[in-house]
């Protein structure tokens, strides 16, 4: 049975390829569900919700599933002096989604700025969120940054 959900329709909609995964629906890092569909982790691109200390939009930065965000490198991409990460509860509250369901394809219109690490652009394919636990999305990086209009900077650290 196909998996469907407000993502899997825009993107049907908009004639977008992609490929949905069903995973576990308790939330789970992004190397495990790498694991569970059988590609490399770096592949996998998790949605890291990050906040402007003084307010303004909350940005979403995809990052590989092997790597972490660095907060410097992404605040000098937006021309800000400082980026926080948002806790799990924060957010949850700002995007509305579970942790480990949030995705920018959810998001579109949502006032919501998406920065992709430079790796992003440098797949055939990434995998994603598809906008709640238990379902990720494979497809051209190249959709994603259109769809979400999303900046490519260097934006990621490489986890030890």
């Amino acid at each position: 049975m196909p998996i469907t959900n407000n993502v899997t329709r825009m993107l049907d909609a908009k004639k977008i390829t992609y490929t949905a995964h069903d995973l576990p629906h308790e939330k789970i890092g992004a190397v495990e569900a790498a694991e569970i569909i059988g590609v490399p982790a770096g592949m996998v691109y998790k949605t890291i919700v990050a906040v402007r200390p003084k307010g303004g939009k909350p940005v979403l930065a995809l990052v590989p599933g092997d790597s972490e965000l660095d907060l410097k490198a992404l605040a000098s991409a937006l021309g800000e002096k400082k980026m926080t990460l948002a806790s799990h509860a924060e957010a949850e509250k700002l995007t509305g989604l579970q942790t480990g369901g949030i995705s920018p394809l959810a998001l579109i219109n949502k006032g919501f700025q998406v920065v992709a690490d430079a790796s992003f652009t440098q797949h055939a394919q990434v995998v994603i969120s598809g906008g709640q636990r238990g379902i990720n999305i494979q497809l051209a990086p190249g959709d994603v940054v259109r769809l979400v209009n999303a900046r490519v900077a260097e934006v990621a650290a490489r986890s030890e």
